[in-house]
C-alpha cells in the first residue's frame, strides 16, 4: 500500500503539512484483520486522532474532517445568535432558522420599536411584544427562541458574557440602523446612526475574539457600498483584481462609495472585517443585500401574533412598500426626480433563506472575508411605478429628489455565488403585489397619509428644493424596463458619479 497524500492544515498564518507514515506500524495489526486499507481508508481512519492535537478547535477538526472526505458536511443544527432579531429582517430570519431545526436567540433591545414613537409612525402591521410573538411561535410550532434584552452598542459587558457563555456557532447581526433617510435626517440621528452602528459591529468583533469563540458571523450589508453610479461593468461580488504599480497582481476589497450616512456605516464594518479577519482569523460572511419588499413569508403569515412589520413612511418605508400603499389608498405613486434609479431587490422571505444559505456555506479559518451580493434582480423605479400603477389604476407623481444621488444609473449586478449554492430568487410579480396589497389595504385605517412623503433631506439644497417645489416634476420620456434576474442595464442619459439610495 502507498502511503496517503500530505495533508495541509491552514491554521490562520501557519501551513503546517504531514504525512501519516510514521503511524503505519500501529496500523499493521488493524490491516491484518481488516484487510488492506487503501489510501483514502487509512486517511479517514486517521485524521481525526491526529488533527485533534494540531487543531483543538472542534470546528477545525469537523471542517477538515469534511474537506478530507471530499465534500461538505450536511448541515446539522446549530446554535445561533441573532442580533436585532425583532426587526424587519430579523424576525422572520429567526423564525426561518428556528423552523430549520436551529437553537435560536435573539438579541434585540427594541430601538426600532423606540424609533417608530420619535418619527410618530409605527408598523401598518399591529406587531406584536416580543413576549407574545415568542410564546406564540412556540405554542404553534413547539420550537423555543430565546431572547436577551441587550444594547449591543452600549451593553459591551453583558454582550461578551453572552458570546462566552453560549459559544454561539454563528453570529447573525442585524442589530443596525437600516435606513438611509433616517441617517440623514439631522445631526441628532447622523450620530446615533454611526455611534449605535460602528460601534456595535466592533463590540461583537471584539467579544468573539475575548470569548477564543469560534463563532461564524454573518453579516447584513447593503449593495449601496458599491456606490449607485453607473460602473461600466457588472458589480462583482466584494472583490476585484487590480494590477498594481511594478506590474503586481493583487485581489482588493471593491472601493466604496456610499451615499449617506447609513451607507458609509456599512463601508466601514466591512473595514473591520478585514481587519479581525486578518488579525484574529475571524469567519466572517459580509451579505451585500438589496432593497428588501415585501412584508410577510409564510411563517410569519401562521398567526396575527407572529406578523412582521411593514414600514411605509418616507424614512424607513423601501420604495416598493411605499408604492404598493398608495396604491392600495387609492392616491398617487410618488416617484423621486425621474425615476431613472436602477436598483436591486428581494423579498423578504428570500433574505431568511440567504442566511440560511450563509451560515450552512461559511468560509474557513484562515480564508479571507467571504462576500455574497444578496440579490434577486435589478430593476428602475419608474418601471416599477408604471407596474403598480397599471394594476391598480393609481397614477404616478414625479417629486423633486430629496436625495443626492444620480439622475439615472444603470446596475449590472454579479449575485452568482448564492446561485451556486442553490438560491432561486422570488421575482416580483403581480402574485406577490397582490399579497402585499392585501395586507395594505387590511390594515389602511393605520396608515397616516402624511407620513409617506420624505421628511428627511440629504443637505439644504434639497431641503430647499423639496419645499419649496409645489408643482409635480414633469414625468421623463419612455425608456425600455431594465429588468433581470442577475443582472441589470439601464440607459444613462448623463454621466454620473457613484450614489447611492
Amino acid at each position: 500500500m502507498g502511503l496517503p497524500p500530505p495533508v495541509v492544515l491552514h491554521l490562520e498564518h501557519l501551513d503546517v503539512t504531514f504525512y501519516f507514515s510514521s503511524c503505519w506500524e500501529s496500523l499493521k495489526v488493524w490491516s491484518s484483520r481488516m484487510g488492506a486499507l487503501s489510501p483514502r481508508v487509512f486517511t479517514l481512519l486517521l485524521a481525526p486522532s491526529v488533527l485533534s492535537f494540531f487543531v483543538p478547535r472542534r470546528e477545525g477538526v469537523r471542517s477538515l474532517r469534511a474537506s478530507i472526505a471530499g465534500g461538505d458536511e450536511a448541515p446539522k443544527k446549530k446554535k445561533i445568535l441573532v442580533l436585532g432579531g425583532d426587526g424587519f429582517c430579523g424576525w422572520p430570519t429567526s423564525l426561518h432558522l428556528s423552523d430549520a431545526g436551529h437553537d435560536v436567540t435573539i438579541v434585540d433591545n427594541l430601538s426600532r420599536r423606540n424609533i417608530d414613537t420619535e418619527l410618530g409612525c409605527d408598523s401598518l402591521t399591529p406587531i406584536s411584544h416580543p413576549e407574545v410573538r415568542l410564546a406564540a411561535w412556540e405554542e404553534l410550532t413547539g420550537k423555543k427562541i430565546g431572547f436577551e434584552s441587550i444594547d449591543v452598542a452600549e451593553d459591551y459587558d453583558r454582550l461578551a458574557a453572552l458570546i462566552d457563555k453560549e459559544r454561539p456557532d454563528a453570529i447573525v447581526h442585524f442589530a443596525e440602523q437600516r435606513a438611509a433617510p433616517y441617517s440623514q435626517k439631522g445631526e441628532k440621528q447622523k450620530r446615533y446612526t454611526v455611534d449605535n452602528n460602528v460601534r456595535g459591529t466592533h463590540n461583537v468583533l471584539t467579544a468573539v475574539v475575548e470569548a477564543d469563540c469560534c463563532a461564524h458571523l454573518v453579516h447584513l450589508g447593503t449593495m449601496g457600498v458599491y456606490g449607485y453610479g453607473t460602473s461600466g461593468g457588472e458589480i462583482p461580488e466584494g472583490y476585484i483584481d487590480v494590477v498594481l504599480p511594478g506590474g503586481r497582481e493583487a485581489k482588493i476589497l471593491h472601493p466604496a462609495y456610499p451615499g449617506s450616512v447609513y451607507h458609509t456605516t456599512k463601508c466601514l464594518d466591512a473595514l473591520l472585517f478585514q481587519f479581525y479577519n486578518k488579525n484574529d482569523g475571524l469567519r466572517i460572511t459580509d451579505l451585500h443585500q438589496g432593497i428588501v419588499w415585501g412584508t410577510n413569508t409564510k411563517l410569519t403569515a401562521m398567526d396575527d401574533r407572529l406578523l412582521n412589520r411593514f414600514d411605509y413612511d418616507g424614512d424607513y418605508g423601501t420604495v416598493l412598500n411605499r408604492f404598493l400603499m398608495q396604491a392600495a389608498l387609492g392616491v398617487p405613486l410618488t416617484v423621486y426626480g425621474t425615476g431613472g434609479q436602477t436598483r436591486a431587490f428581494i423579498h423578504i422571505s428570500d433574505t431568511a433563506k440567504c442566511i440560511e444559505l450563509a451560515i450552512n456555506n461559511p468560509p474557513q479559518v484562515g480564508q479571507p472575508v467571504e462576500i455574497f451580493n444578496q440579490v434577486a434582480e435589478t430593476r428602475r423605479v419608474r418601471d416599477i411605478a408604471d407596474k403598480i400603477s397599471s394594476m391598480s389604476n393609481v397614477p404616478a407623481r414625479f417629486l423633486p429628489n430629496p436625495r443626492q444621488e444620480a439622475a439615472e444609473n444603470e446596475l449590472d449586478v454579479s449575485n452568482r455565488k448564492f446561485r451556486s449554492l442553490g438560491f432561486e430568487p422570488t421575482l416580483l410579480d403581480d402574485a406577490l403585489f397582490d399579497e402585499v396589497q392585501l395586507v395594505a389595504r387590511k390594515y389602511k385605517d393605520r396608515c397616516i397619509q402624511t407620513k409617506i412623503l420624505p421628511a428627511s433631506f440629504w443637505n439644504r439644497k434639497r431641503a430647499i428644493e423639496c419645499k419649496e417645489t409645489t408643482a409635480p416634476v414633469p414625468p421623463p420620456a419612455r425608456v425600455p424596463p431594465a429588468v433581470s434576474s442577475s443582472s441589470s442595464s439601464s440607459s444613462s442619459k448623463e454621466p454620473a458619479s457613484p450614489a447611492v439610495a
